[in-house]
């Protein structure tokens, strides 16, 4: 389920931060908000897409670059969510 979560996300932020170009390299670890793909519009997008693909609401305080600034952060978060 894991790799499933993950192509999901990978494929969210493809089309929508890189404008569906998946020829550079998005490493699962590479910082969304330093490499400038997300900017804090975009952080709201991807809060959107979180709760509606995963079905759990994103509390304010859980706007923070540890849960949303990679692949591998918001898997984490995601699974972290789903757990409870």
């Amino acid at each position: 389920m894991a790799d499933d979560t993950k192509t999901a996300i990978r494929a969210f932020i493809i089309e929508n931060f890189l404008f569906g170009d998946d020829n550079q390299p998005l490493p699962d670890d590479m910082s969304l908000i330093d490499n400038d793909l997300v900017d804090s519009t975009g952080i709201l997008e991807l809060v959107g897409y979180i709760e509606k693909e995963f079905g759990f609401k994103v509390e304010d305080r859980e706007i923070v670059p540890a849960n949303l600034d990679s692949i591998a952060r918001i898997l984490a978060y995601v699974d972290s969510k789903r757990a409870k």
